[in-house]
């Protein structure tokens, strides 16, 4: 009896100590998480989204003449939908006409008015010529008859003559300065006929304008293209109700869908890394399986406030180096540029590294111990940070504080990687 109890005490004790190492060593062993330093290219991205739109484009406009008609307000009351594949002189968009109707009315009746004038400044003139005309003739009959009573006074006392040459002089002075003034009055038929005419002709002008840009405003594909609508100040897209003005008169674009890009919108904090020619990588939203490879073509110089940001942030212009029959304006890309390499770097985790005040240190594994050690670091990502010098490719680091960590002290030994 006593020996069955040793023996079942034993295995007791036995089996105890199997699960101390077996489940014990092995929690402990996974408190302490770690890893390896990475040798290989050292990438530095800055990861942004964007949005696709064709490099190359045609502006579908409203009327171009609508400031010369005095239009300075245009509402788009008709709009197909965004995607249509049109034809050139496809029906794309109509304005409200209301105004220019109210105006084509108000100018049909100046050219009324005008017209009306400028006849009545006609029969005015003729008949004041013609009593202008009908009084020099009598005025030439009086001017003979007094020649004649001349004549006829030669035979006459002195007196008689003189009164006679006195009439005669008369009459020849006021036909005289009858002919000097119907030439004045005939210039003056003909300046107040022309002075009415141009304002029928102006208002005549008019009009024409006005009905060339009625028929503006039924606007038509210039070419054939999918409609993309335009964008407002504000970013959003015009559409019905939206109103134009004849500076910023287009409705809507047909892009270019065989040259697209990627506009994107980078922090300040980051825009001091990206420039043109670095590469990138694009992925859609719509289709993460499918990348592409672009090139930063234009960064912008100045920042701009983006609406529902309190940040300003700078325009990157993203060419996609690849044609594709997917891509579609407005298709929202992950764009992943490119902004550094280091060839052949060591690099570790960011959980890896600690400070202290400007040290920067890892813990490394040696043995089963922790050692507190000084490292320089070169480039960081996301991610990563290189190793410029404090470890060697083969060594262990501790992703988290080990144990009794804090009263190590520090190995300042400077390890060439």
């Amino acid at each position: 009896m006593k020996k069955r109890i040793l023996l079942v005490s034993g295995a007791v004790v036995v089996t105890a100590l199997a699960a101390w190492f077996l489940f014990g060593a092995k929690s402990e062993a996974a408190a302490d998480i770690l890893a390896s330093p990475k040798r290989g290219e050292f990438t530095v991205t800055v990861t942004t989204s964007g949005e696709l739109q064709a490099k190359n484009s045609i502006e579908i406009k409203g009327p171009e003449r609508a400031r010369m008609a005095g239009i300075w307000q245009m509402k788009i009351s008709n709009l197909v939908p965004e995607g249509t594949v049109v034809k050139k002189g496809a029906f794309v968009a109509e304005l409200d006409k209301s105004e220019v109707d109210r105006l084509v009315k108000e100018v049909a009746l100046n050219v009324q008015k005008f017209d009306a004038q400028y006849t009545q400044a006609k029969l005015d003139s003729a008949l004041t010529l013609s009593q202008a005309r009908d009084e020099l003739v009598n005025l030439k009959y009086s001017v003979e008859e007094k020649k004649i009573l001349l004549e006829q006074s030669a035979y006459e006392a002195p007196a008689i003559q003189r009164q006679a040459q006195i009439d005669y002089d008369r009459t020849q002075r006021s036909y005289d300065q009858a002919r000097k003034n119907y030439v004045t009055k005939r210039k003056q038929a003909i300046a107040k006929i022309q002075a009415v005419e141009v304002d029928l002709m102006k208002e005549r002008a008019r009009m024409a304008v006005l009905m060339d840009t009625m028929r503006d405003f039924t606007i038509l594909a210039p070419a054939d293209g999918m409609v993309i609508y335009a964008r407002e100040w504000n970013g959003k897209k015009k559409v019905v109700g939206t109103t134009i003005n004849p500076w910023e008169s287009t409705v809507a674009t047909l892009p270019d869908l065989s040259v697209m890009e990627s506009i994107t919108y980078v922090s300040e904090v980051d825009i001091q890394k990206i420039a043109a020619g670095q590469p990138v990588r694009i992925t859609l939203d719509a289709d993460p399986n499918k990348v592409f490879t672009g090139t930063v073509t234009t960064v912008a110089n100045i920042g701009e406030q983006r609406p529902n940001s309190d940040a300003k942030v700078f325009e990157v212009r993203i060419l996609v180096n690849e044609p594709d029959t997917t891509l579609r304006p407005s298709m929202t890309t992950a764009n992943e540029i490119r902004v550094a390499t280091v060839p052949n770097a060591l690099s570790i985790p960011l959980e890896c590294i600690h400070a202290q005040g400007t040290t920067t240190f890892v813990y490394v594994r040696n043995g089963n111990d922790p050692v507190k050690r000084q490292v320089k670091l070169g480039l960081v990502n996301e991610n990563e940070a290189v190793v410029r010098s404090g470890l060697r490719d083969n060594e262990q680091l501790y992703l988290s504080i080990p144990a009794g960590a804090v009263a190590l002290p520090l190995d300042s030994t400077q390890v060439r990687p």
